[in-house]
């Protein structure tokens, strides 16, 4: 038992069979990383500094947007770090650190997405009963559930993987501290916390997963009932986007989570977390504003007042 405390810190693998390639794979995630830095950042400016957009949608927006910085703020930085160095070396209490914001966080995101997809069903569908609804107060109250719940359910979990004792072989076959490579290092029998983390991911994504796609299903139901064929065919274009960004969210976490987490293909694990962390977040600002003809009112007069000054 002397050597369980002997690992102090934990080596990333990351992509080792990039090697020859590594400056351009360098180079492309952190542009995506900047990307979605930027656009996130402006999304959470702008909302905050135009009184136009403290609506409820845009305060969901703003939430998810802050959830989506945290979380790939806590991969990708160390990840381009250890890349630019050559020292692919994080410490214990770093990698317990990082788990727990990467998984808090998308908890976050789950729930924040079905609190997005129920507002957006109230705005279309319940068009009357919208402000009665949607207060500030209950948006804020689902924001905290959001927030509160998220950190919850994952810090128990988080709190079993950091007591593990963990010996011997500390090489991570990921390039962030993900749950299942690092499971496999435990001296421990994780056979329950495996099966407690597995149910609990469960509820969450197929429960957050399963109230978006009702919600977006009246939402289409109504938007076919539109009479004009532009609005129509506008509206339909922004939903299908939306949806479009759900389903490849909630698939990627599903096809990597929804299982017991030291198994599965490694490397496959790996090209789709990359995905998850550092494409969609890129993505997603663009598809929630590009074709939102307020937002880019609000971020033109932004802009505007802040030439001014």
């Amino acid at each position: 038992m002397a050597n369980v405390t002997l690992v102090t810190e934990f080596i990333l693998v990351g992509f080792p069979q990039l090697h020859e390639l590594m400056m351009v794979f360098y180079s492309v995630v952190l542009l995506m990383y900047l990307l979605s830095l930027l656009g996130n950042s402006l999304i959470i400016t702008v909302v905050l500094m135009e009184p136009m957009l403290h609506t409820p949608m845009y305060f969901f927006l703003l939430n998810f947007s802050i959830a989506e910085i945290c979380s790939t703020s806590a991969e990708v930085p160390q990840m381009l770090t250890n890349i630019i160095l050559g020292k692919n070396t994080i410490c214990f209490a770093c990698c317990m650190a990082q788990f727990f914001t990467v998984f808090a966080m998308g908890a976050v995101e789950f729930l924040m997405l079905s609190i997005m997809s129920f507002d957006r069903y109230v705005a279309i569908c319940k068009p009357l009963l919208y402000k009665t609804v949607m207060t500030h107060q209950f948006s804020l109250h689902l924001a905290l559930l959001a927030w509160t719940g998220g950190f919850l359910i994952v810090f128990s979990q988080a709190v079993v993987i950091w007591t593990f004792p963990y010996c011997g072989d500390n090489f991570i076959d990921h390039f962030f501290c993900d749950v299942g490579p690092l499971l496999k290092l435990a001296c421990a029998d994780t056979t329950l916390i495996e099966l407690i983390g597995l149910i609990y991911g469960a509820t969450i994504m197929w429960g957050s997963f399963g109230l978006s796609l009702i919600s977006y299903m009246y939402i289409i139901v109504a938007i076919i009932r539109i009479s004009s064929a532009t609005g129509r065919s506008k509206a339909f274009f922004t939903c299908a986007s939306h949806l479009s960004v759900l389903i490849i969210f909630y698939t990627a976490d599903m096809f990597m989570y929804l299982r017991p987490s030291t198994h599965g293909d490694t490397q496959l694990n790996k090209v789709i977390s990359l995905v998850r962390t550092s494409f969609i977040p890129m993505l997603n600002p663009f598809i929630y504003t590009i074709r939102n003809s307020e937002f880019k009112r609000a971020l033109g007069k932004t802009l505007r007042w802040r030439w001014v000054i």
